[in-house]
C-alpha cells in the first residue's frame, strides 16, 4: 500500500493526516500530526459474537509517557492502568463516533490510539480523535462518516481553534466540538460563567473552523485509501415481528401511562415476560427464535412507543408537560459531624453529597503526559447498583462514573475561591441514592448546596439540568428534565449547568446523525430557562454560603514569610516546625514561595502556631523591645534569644544603669528578661541593651 498524507493549517498549526506506512496489519490506521506532537489510532474489526444484542466498541488511549521524554511513576516505571485523564479521551471518542455506526451492526470493533510524541504546547486528545476518525474512514467497517473533533478557547473576546496550553490559562471557555461535516453531536465545556449565547457561538465557530474542515482531508484520504464495506444489514422476520407487536402493543402502551418509575418498569418487565413464555415456551427443547430476539423485537416496539406518546399526544412517561421540572427538594447541614452535607432530589433521582476540607497536604498530585500538577478541588461520583434497584457485581469506579464525576467537577470548579482566599483543599463526595435521570446534574445541584454548607465562599450558587429530544420525519419536541427511559429511547441528552450569569459546564450525546446550529440554540435557551428555576428553589433552602466553616473542620491560617527564611523555620533536621507542630497539635506545610499554612482542629492553638511562625521567621527591628532567653554567658556580657532562635549579644555595659562587676550577678541561664535592639551591623549581628529596656515601658 502506498504512503498517503494529506496536510491543511488548522488554527496555529499544520495538520498533517497520513495512512499506509504504520501498522499495516490493522483493518484502518493513521498517523496524525499537529505540531510536534503525533497520534497513532488504529481500528480493528472482527466477526460478531453468536447471540449478541448490542454494538461491542471498544475504544483505548493510552498517552505514552516515553511521548514527553519522561519516566512513568511506580515502582515498576511501566504505564498501568488508564488514567482518569485517558479513561475521559476513551469517552470523547466513542461517544461522537457510536451513533454513526449502522443500527444492527453487531462486528467486533476495537480502536486503539496511541500518542507518539507530545509537544506539551497542544491536548493530544482532539489530535487522537482525527486519527482514529480517519483509521475508520479507510477501514472496511461501515460507518456514517467521517467525523472529526477540535477545541475551542477565547482569549480577549476571540476564539481561536486548538488553543495552546499557555492560552487556555487566559481562556474563559474550554469547549470541545465533535460532529460529522452537516452537524454537532458531542460537546464537551467547561467555563467560567460565560453567557449561553457565547458558548453557541464558540460551537458553531468549532464546527465550521474545526470540524469541516478536517472532515474534508480524511474524505479526500478515503477516497484513495478507503475499503469497501461488505457489510449489509439482517433482514428482519417479518412475520415474527407482527405477532410480537400484536401481542405486546397495547400492553405496552398502558404500562407506559403510569406514572411511578419502578411500577412502570414491574408493568414493562411482566410484558417482556410474557412474550418470551409465548414465543420462547420453556416446555420447547429447541424454539424457533431465541428469548434474545424476542427482547431486541420488544424493546424496538417499546420505544415506538415511547416516542410516538411524546411526538403524537403530547404525553411523557410521567405526565410532565415537555418544558417542565420534575418536584424538587433540597436540605442542606443533612449529616452531623461533616464539613458540610446537602441531599438534593428532583423527582425520583437523589444525590446525597458531602464536602470535606484538608490542607495542602491533602491535594492530589496528578502525573500526566504534559506536566505534573496538584488539585486543590476533587469531585467523586458513585453510583451504587441499588440506586437503580439492581442487585449486580459492585466494583471500582467505571467510565461512565469517572465521565459523570468530571463534569460535575468541571461545572463547579468555575465558582470556587482562590487559594489565596480560600487555601483549602475541597473534596465532594456524590452518593446517588435514586437515579432516574440526570444524576450527574443532581450532584451538581448538591455539589454547590454542600460547598455553601461548609462555608466555602463561592461566587454564586451552580444548578444543572438536562434536556431531551425526540425527533422524527422533521418534527421535534424538546423535553426538560429526561427521565433514564426519555433519555434511553429518545435522541439527545443536552446537559448544561451554571449560574444566574452564565455557563460552567456543558455536555451533548446524541444518538441521531447530529444537531443544527438552530437547535443547539434553542436547547441551551430552554436549559437557561430550567436553571434558573431550579437555583430559585436552591436558594429557598441556602441562598448564600455559611459565614464559618463547620467546628469539625481544620482551622486554616496562612502566612507570608521571607523564603529566605524558610530553612530557618524548619531548623536543622525539621527541628524548629515539629517544635511549633508539637506545642500546638497544628500540621505546618511551607510552600517554596514563603508562603506557610497552618491547620489545626482548634482555633487559639492554629493561633498560637501562626504567633510562633512569625516569631521564627520574622526580621529583628532596630529601637524595638523584645523579651527573650538568656542563652549563653561570657565574661564580657550575656547572649539573648530574643525572636526564633535569633540571638544578640547584651554587653555588661548594657546590663544596668549601675556597675556590673559579674554579668550572674543580673542575669542567669534560662532567664527571661527584657531588652531593646540598639544596632545590627553589617553582617547581622545584633546588640541589646536591658538597661535602654528598663528606661522604655513600652
Amino acid at each position: 500500500m502506498a504512503v498517503l498524507k494529506f496536510e491543511r493549517q488548522i488554527g496555529a498549526f499544520n495538520l498533517s493526516i497520513e495512512t499506509g506506512k504504520l501498522a499495516r496489519q490493522a483493518s484502518g490506521a493513521a498517523v496524525v500530526r499537529y505540531g510536534d506532537t503525533v497520534v497513532l489510532g488504529t481500528v480493528v474489526t472482527g466477526p460478531a459474537r453468536p447471540g449478541i444484542d448490542f454494538f461491542p466498541l471498544t475504544v483505548d488511549y493510552r498517552e505514552k509517557m516515553s511521548a514527553a521524554g519522561k519516566f512513568p511513576g511506580g515502582f515498576f516505571k511501566r504505564e498501568g492502568r488508564p488514567t482518569n485523564k485517558e479513561i475521559l479521551t476513551m469517552r470523547m471518542i466513542d461517544r461522537p463516533m457510536r451513533p454513526l455506526f449502522p443500527d444492527k451492526f453487531r462486528d467486533e470493533v476495537v480502536i486503539q490510539v496511541m500518542v507518539l510524541a507530545a509537544d506539551g504546547q497542544v491536548d493530544p486528545d482532539v489530535i487522537a480523535f482525527a486519527s482514529a476518525a480517519a483509521a475508520i474512514a479507510i477501514s472496511p467497517i461501515p460507518f456514517n462518516g467521517p467525523v472529526a473533533s477540535v477545541r475551542v478557547g477565547r482569549v480577549d473576546g476571540k476564539f481561536i481553534i486548538n488553543p495552546t496550553k499557555a492560552q487556555l490559562e487566559y481562556s474563559d471557555m474550554d469547549v470541545v466540538v465533535a460532529g460529522p461535516k452537516n452537524a454537532v453531536n458531542m460537546i464537551e465545556v467547561g467555563a467560567h460563567e460565560v453567557a449561553d449565547d457565547d458558548v453557541a457561538d464558540a460551537i458553531e465557530f468549532g464546527h465550521k473552523n474545526g470540524v469541516i474542515p478536517i472532515c474534508e482531508m480524511i474524505e479526500a484520504l478515503a477516497q484513495q485509501a478507503g475499503q469497501a464495506s461488505d457489510w449489509s444489514p439482517p433482514e428482519a422476520d417479518a412475520a415474527f415481528v407482527e405477532s410480537v407487536k400484536k401481542l405486546v402493543l397495547k400492553p405496552l402502551r398502558d404500562a407506559k401511562r403510569i406514572k411511578g418509575k419502578q411500577e412502570r418498569n414491574d408493568a414493562v418487565a411482566a410484558i417482556y415476560e410474557q412474550a418470551i413464555e409465548k414465543f420462547c415456551p420453556a416446555d420447547v427443547a429447541a424454539p424457533e427464535h431465541t428469548a434474545g430476539e424476542v427482547k431486541a423485537i420488544v424493546s424496538h416496539i417499546e420505544e415506538k412507543v415511547v416516542r410516538e406518546m411524546i411526538l403524537k399526544d403530547g404525553i411523557r412517561p410521567d405526565g410532565r408537560k415537555p418544558d417542565e421540572l420534575r418536584d424538587i427538594s433540597c436540605e442542606t447541614a443533612f449529616l452531623p459531624r461533616v464539613h458540610g452535607s446537602s441531599l438534593f432530589q428532583r423527582g425520583e433521582t437523589q444525590a446525597l453529597v458531602i464536602t470535606t476540607l484538608g490542607t495542602s497536604r491533602d491535594e492530589q498530585v496528578v502525573d500526566e503526559l504534559l506536566d505534573e500538577y496538584s488539585k486543590k478541588f476533587m469531585l467523586h461520583y458513585n453510583f451504587p447498583p441499588f440506586s437503580v434497584g439492581e442487585a449486580r457485581r459492585i466494583g471500582p469506579p467505571g467510565r461512565r462514573e469517572i465521565g459523570h464525576g468530571a463534569l460535575a467537577e468541571r461545572s463547579l470548579e468555575a465558582v470556587l475561591p482562590s487559594p489565596d482566599e480560600f487555601p483549602y483543599t475541597i473534596r465532594l463526595v456524590s452518593d446517588i441514592l435514586e437515579s432516574n435521570g440526570s444524576s450527574s446534574m443532581a450532584t451538581v445541584c448538591g455539589g454547590s448546596l454542600a460547598l455553601m454548607d461548609a462555608g466555602v465562599p463561592i461566587k454564586g450558587a451552580v444548578a444543572g439540568i438536562s434536556v431531551g429530544l425526540v425527533e422524527e420525519d422533521g418534527k421535534y419536541v424538546l423535553l426538560a428534565d429526561i427521565l433514564g427511559e426519555e433519555d434511553h429511547f429518545g435522541d439527545m441528552d443536552f446537559k448544561v449547568a451554571g449560574t444566574r450569569t452564565g455557563v460552567t459546564g456543558v455536555q451533548l450525546d446524541i444518538k441521531t446523525q447530529g444537531l443544527s446550529y438552530k437547535l443547539i440554540r434553542e436547547a441551551m435557551k430552554l436549559n437557561r430557562k430550567l436553571r434558573l428555576q431550579i437555583l430559585d428553589r436552591m436558594d429557598s433552602a441556602l441562598s448564600k454560603h455559611r459565614p464559618e466553616i463547620s467546628e469539625f473542620a481544620p482551622r486554616l491560617l496562612t502566612v507570608k514569610i521571607n523564603p529566605e527564611k524558610i530553612g530557618k523555620l524548619i531548623g536543622p533536621g525539621g527541628k524548629g516546625i515539629k517544635a511549633i507542630e508539637a506545642a500546638t497539635g497544628a500540621t505546618i506545610d511551607i510552600e517554596p514561595d514563603g508562603t506557610v499554612f497552618i491547620a489545626c482542629k482548634d482555633a487559639a492553638n492554629a493561633n498560637k502556631a501562626r504567633d510562633m511562625v512569625s516569631a521564627t521567621t520574622e526580621e529583628l527591628q532596630l529601637g524595638r523591645i523584645y523579651e527573650g532567653k538568656v542563652v549563653s554567658i561570657k565574661d564580657f556580657g550575656a547572649f539573648i534569644e530574643v525572636a526564633g532562635g535569633q540571638d544578640g549579644l547584651c554587653h555588661i555595659s548594657e546590663l544596668d544603669d549601675a556597675y556590673v562587676r559579674s554579668v550572674t550577678d543580673v542575669v542567669k541561664i534560662g532567664d527571661m528578661v527584657r531588652v531593646k535592639v540598639i544596632q545590627i551591623d553589617d553582617q547581622g549581628r545584633v546588640k541589646l541593651s536591658r538597661k535602654q529596656a528598663m528606661k522604655d515601658p513600652g
